[in-house]
């Protein structure tokens, strides 16, 4: 993906979750055309998923793996996607090395 995207879609991600957190905080301040409180349940619920799923390669980010946890449940495969492309060249470069 192109980085602008990856930017974009990540922004995306955390205005919807600030919405949402917003919305369930002062519901009369928000006058919201949709229910970003479910939009955002329902987008945290995703990534809840992706991290069960996926904890091999969210294992894999280089920092603190709590950190790693958080940067899933905000941006989903956003964060891990990368980390295990990453790895997947890395095993097949190691694989040709080795013949």
């Amino acid at each position: 993906m192109k980085p602008f995207i990856i930017w974009l879609c990540k922004w995306s991600c955390l205005v919807l979750l600030g919405l949402g957190a917003a919305q369930a905080v002062w519901p009369e301040a928000l006058n919201l055309p949709f229910d970003a409180t479910r939009a955002a349940l329902i987008l945290l619920a995703i990534h809840v998923a992706e991290l069960v799923f996926v904890f091999k390669h969210v294992r894999l980010y280089t920092g603190p793996l709590a950190v790693s946890v958080l940067l899933t449940l905000l941006f989903g495969l956003l964060h891990w996607k990368p980390l295990a492309d990453a790895a997947r060249a890395g095993a097949a470069a190691q694989e040709n090395l080795h013949e």
